[in-house]
């Protein structure tokens, strides 16, 4: 049976089978796949089979569905492919259907598998300071084993992760003065779950979000149309070093150091 492998920064959660009947992804509690996010709409998208094909719908979401860093209507994917929805990746495995672990399996087949990855919270409500402080724990277990010779193997670590671009308050009520965007999704609002809070009860839920991509950091539209440098985006517009982002009386400095 087909699967996805659901993701929060780069972690595998748990898998989910896919059946003959459609899949629904979303944040309200009766879809199939429950992610309770705010950057998640209630019914987000829809996965189904259409023949021999497996099809992903976005469901006319607030901030869409992408399909390895493209957004989507509806697409067909394919083994390997990688969805994008909030925080979270959903990556498609037709590929291994008979791989599945055997708990206990006796037989010859059962040292194949790799060790199971530890199990954050047996949810898929996953973004709470509690998982991300399980994740930090769990990454830094696993840097920790090694020589001396290993870790200096590590120490040029990747510029994204060293150097990860920045937001700097110019102007504006918001709960930080700096912020550093080190997830592919960075939503800016008043929600609990903003990563940028902005403070003050007219504040929007979602004012804006940026979505980090392979060429770069993109500025997308919330409840509110940002400005950059003066200028109304229509659509994801890219950002560059030194760019003044608007959102009524916020004033937003981005900071590239890739």
């Amino acid at each position: 049976m087909a699967r996805l492998r659901l993701k929060f920064e780069s972690q595998i959660l748990r898998e989910i089978p896919i059946g003959s009947r459609p899949l629904t992804i979303g944040r309200a509690p009766d879809n199939d796949l429950h992610i309770d996010n705010l950057a998640v709409s209630d019914h987000h998208a829809r996965l189904y089979a259409e023949g021999d094909r497996m099809v992903i719908e976005d469901l006319n979401s607030l901030n869409g569905t992408y399909v390895n860093d493209v957004r989507i209507e509806r697409t067909t994917l394919r083994d390997g492919d990688t969805i994008q929805i909030g925080k979270h990746q959903l990556q498609l495995d037709t590929a291994h259907d008979d791989a599945a672990p055997v708990p206990g399996g006796g037989g010859g087949g059962g040292g194949l598998r790799k060790a199971p990855v530890p199990k954050i919270i047996e949810t898929a409500v996953l973004d709470t300071e509690e998982q991300r402080e399980l994740l930090r724990q769990t990454a830094a277990a696993g840097s920790g084993v090694g020589s001396a010779a290993s870790s200096r193997k590590l120490s040029p670590a990747s510029p994204q992760r060293q150097r990860p671009s920045t937001l700097r308050v110019l102007r504006g009520r918001t709960d930080k003065r700096e912020y550093v965007l080190a997830g592919k999704l960075t939503v800016i609002g008043r929600s609990d779950m903003a990563s940028v809070r902005l403070l003050g009860w007219f504040a929007p839920q979602v004012a804006a979000q940026i979505n980090r991509r392979d060429d770069g950091y993109y500025l997308g539209l919330g409840d509110r149309v940002p400005k950059v440098n003066g200028q109304p985006i229509q659509g994801p517009t890219r950002l560059h070093d030194g760019d003044i982002i608007e959102l009524g009386r916020v004033r937003l400095h981005f900071s590239s150091r890739d």
